[in-house]
């Protein structure tokens, strides 16, 4: 990359940043703690979409100590709705160690943070920067197009020997008592004027004297990405079964995808109605009627499950009685759909099943609330 172009923008968009800077919940108090647990949040996640789960969080968890103690299914529970949920175990194995080894003071120096579990580069560099005034640059895919754009470069930015190359030269030309204003800069650039999806908005930018994308117009060609794999298209039926008072759950298995969360039966393929309700009666439940359910799906990083659904009504039964779960899951619960909502945690995949339990999950909580 050209570093002496790099070292021009740096004062423009620090006081471009101190005019424009949103107003946002882990800017107050960037404490190590929670400049972590937002960085986190915030991969794959919009900032509007993070704010509600943040406060939830941090009222629960206010600090290392609470975060490494938490049971796992109230932990989960608290992540319900961001998905990525290795993410949020990785913190926990992290919180441990912190507790472990630092005396539950959650470290600001960049080595020590990026041995800790789930955390790379760039959240040892925004939490380094920001809580720790550590010159460590934090590049994530908003840094990488701002910089792409500005040099102009068309390398491929999914490689990490294009990150590393980025990092050094933003290291070299970090301003001195201000690295962590600097990468909030570039991520606030990137998210608000060189967005990822539409025109950027070039009239606004700050530092548009020094790009070169912008003056020759190929913001269009960068930044340059290798294209993805194609996903694995997976058949899948699934189950909303109840009774009266009470709808069946599983826990899946403690590794592979989704582990350890809970999720209503389901099982590979597209079965017809006599197929499901054979299904049903095997689980152990005497099904009463079937209705369908409409047809949904759910994109992973390298899945999309293709699914259809049933609601099937079944006799009113004892919900201590032993129940034989769907595929590979641990166990069968059947309990009243209100303390689902409550203490256990259910993917998005299966966000359009539980309407038919009249329960909301994560996310959609904050709406209704209007948060």
């Amino acid at each position: 990359m050209e570093k002496e172009r790099l070292q021009q923008i740096a004062a423009p968009l620090l006081a471009w940043f101190a005019e424009h800077a949103r107003d946002l919940p882990w800017r107050i108090r960037p404490t190590a703690y929670r400049v972590w647990v937002s960085e986190i949040m915030l991969q794959q996640t919009r900032v509007e979409a993070v704010k509600p789960f943040y406060a939830r969080f941090m009222e629960a968890l206010p600090d290392v100590a609470d975060l490494a103690a938490c049971p796992e299914d109230r932990l989960l529970k608290l992540w319900e709705g961001l998905g990525y949920y290795s993410r949020v175990r990785n913190m926990q194995k992290a919180a441990r160690i912190v507790c472990e080894q630092y005396g539950g003071v959650m470290p600001t120096d960049y080595e020590t943070l990026l041995a800790l579990p789930g955390i790379g580069s760039y959240t040892a560099g925004a939490i380094a920067s920001i809580a720790g005034g550590e010159a460590a640059p934090a590049v994530d895919g908003n840094v990488l197009r701002v910089v792409t754009r500005i040099c102009e470069s068309r390398a491929d930015i999914t490689k990490q020997s294009v990150k590393k190359e980025v990092e050094a030269d933003l290291r070299q030309v970090m301003p001195k008592g201000q690295p962590g204003a600097f990468n909030q800069a570039m991520m606030e650039l990137g998210a608000t004027v060189c967005v990822p999806n539409g025109a950027p908005d070039c009239a606004s930018c700050p530092v548009r004297q020094f790009c070169l994308s912008g003056a020759d117009g190929s913001w269009t060609e960068i930044p340059v990405k290798a294209p993805k794999k194609p996903r694995r298209m997976e058949e899948r039926t699934v189950f909303v079964i109840r009774d009266t008072e009470r709808a069946a759950i599983q826990k899946r298995p403690k590794k592979g995808l989704l582990a350890g969360l809970y999720e209503l039966p389901n099982v590979e393929g597209h079965l017809s109605a006599d197929e499901a309700l054979a299904m049903v009666r095997q689980m152990g439940f005497s099904p009463i009627r079937i209705r369908p359910l409409p047809e949904a799906k759910h994109i992973f990083s390298h899945i999309e499950w293709q699914m259809l659904g049933y609601l099937v009504l079944v006799e009113d039964t004892d919900a201590k009685e032993a129940r034989t779960p769907l595929g590979n899951a641990q166990e069968l619960l059947f309990v009243e759909p209100s303390r689902t909502e409550r203490e256990y945690p259910i993917p998005a995949a299966f966000a359009a099943y539980v309407t038919s339990l009249n329960i909301l999950l994560g996310q959609e909580k904050f709406e209704e609330a209007g948060g």
